[in-house]
């Protein structure tokens, strides 16, 4: 397709998913698992905590996805954090966001490649 034509087509769910919320998918799958470690090593007294952290990490998601919602009503030409904050708090706020989504990225990656290589050993 031409480069002006792409600004008109959508992606389908089961495709803009995986990649656009890479992070987040990313951050749900690790987190359950570390979750139940910590838990498993202090004990199976705490193990009776999981259905209360799993409540948690439910009512999370939820607020995630509705505060998702609200920024994609609010800027319906695609607003990303950054572009947000920057109209909302300031250039030096946005620069904030900025940072903080690239170490985050670096995070993300480094996660994903040590968890690729505990599971490969």
């Amino acid at each position: 397709m031409r480069s002006e034509e792409l600004g008109e087509t959508l992606l389908p769910k089961r495709l803009a998913l995986p990649i656009f919320a890479s992070d987040p998918l990313s951050s749900v799958a690790y987190a359950t698992g570390e979750i139940l470690l910590v838990l498993t090593v202090g004990g199976t007294a705490f193990l009776t905590l999981t259905p209360w952290i799993a409540a948690g990490v439910v009512a999370l998601m939820a607020v995630v996805v509705m505060s998702y919602r609200q920024v994609v009503h609010a800027y319906p030409s695609g607003g990303g954090s950054y572009e947000v904050v920057s109209k909302n708090l300031g250039a030096n706020a946005g620069l904030v966001v900025a940072a903080s989504l690239l170490v985050d990225y670096v995070m993300t990656v480094a996660v994903s490649v040590a968890s690729g290589v505990d599971n490969i050993i």
